[in-house]
């Protein structure tokens, strides 16, 4: 890949009703409502520190640090070609200060610790890990989309494992996922996570939901409480207002009061 990357044509897109300008490339995974819904629906506090796992170009981080000021955001990323877009995103939107890019495998738990990021010292997590079974699916030849779409077996369990290595005791994980497989991600969960919120997200009123957004606090207890779906299109396929003051106007998700 590093012709590839060598050659990487790219867009700069608007985000966030334009609050957020991003460069990405023209072919693979595009970024799209997850990255910016699942930074709604993360929490943060100024002087706290957000490590946003699988950053790609860093919509969801970015998105993040947008909403919060004076949070502090790491975009950890295995592609370098991608994570050298996320550092220039961070830059070209006025964040380099608070938001750095690393390129570093979200599992390779030594390769974190080389990238200045220490186990137990991290308040949040998010995460968009790639959700479908690459043994199920036929994917794109783009590497770069394979990558984004495609997991092996377990990766959703090894990242939870990552992200409760990474957070301090209380710290909380934020992760968006495939909604037919919400039962998967509670007991990826279940060993070291707790007091669970679970976020329906449906494409339109009436339908069935297509992603989860859940969050987790490390070693807390509790059953899973369950938030009213949201509706991205009404029955006539117009964005919902909540959709809207998500994807547009920035605000967060019910999963992010705290």
């Amino acid at each position: 890949m590093g012709a590839e990357r060598d050659i990487l044509q790219t867009s700069e897109d608007a985000v966030l009703g334009g609050r957020l300008h991003l460069r990405q490339p023209l072919a693979g995974h595009r970024v799209g409502h997850d990255a910016i819904l699942l930074a709604a629906a993360t929490g943060g506090r100024a002087g706290e520190h957000a490590i946003d796992l699988g950053a790609g170009v860093g919509a969801a981080g970015l998105a993040l640090a947008a909403r919060i000021a004076g949070l502090k955001v790491t975009l950890v990323e295995i592609d370098a070609a991608l994570a050298k877009l996320a550092a220039e995103n961070a830059r070209s939107n006025r964040m380099d200060e608070r938001v750095r890019a690393v390129v570093c495998d979200a599992e390779d738990k030594d390769a974190i610790v080389s990238a200045g990021l220490s186990p137990g010292s991290i308040d949040r997590v998010l995460m968009n890990p790639p959700f479908h079974d690459a043994r199920r699916h036929n994917f794109s030849p783009d590497a770069r989309r394979r990558l984004a779409y495609a997991g092996e077996p377990g990766l959703l369990q090894r990242w939870i494992a990552s992200a409760a290595w990474l957070l301090k005791p209380g710290g909380v994980l934020t992760l968006i996922w495939r909604a037919d497989e919400l039962e998967q991600v509670l007991a990826a969960l279940a060993p070291a996570f707790g007091d669970i919120a679970v976020l329906p997200v449906a494409p339109r009123a009436g339908a069935a939901p297509i992603r989860i957004l859940v969050r987790a606090m490390e070693d807390g207890a509790g059953a899973p409480a369950y938030r009213p779906a949201l509706d991205l299109n009404d029955a006539q396929g117009r964005p919902t207002p909540a959709a809207e003051a998500v994807l547009r106007d920035g605000q967060a998700l019910t999963l992010a009061e705290d």
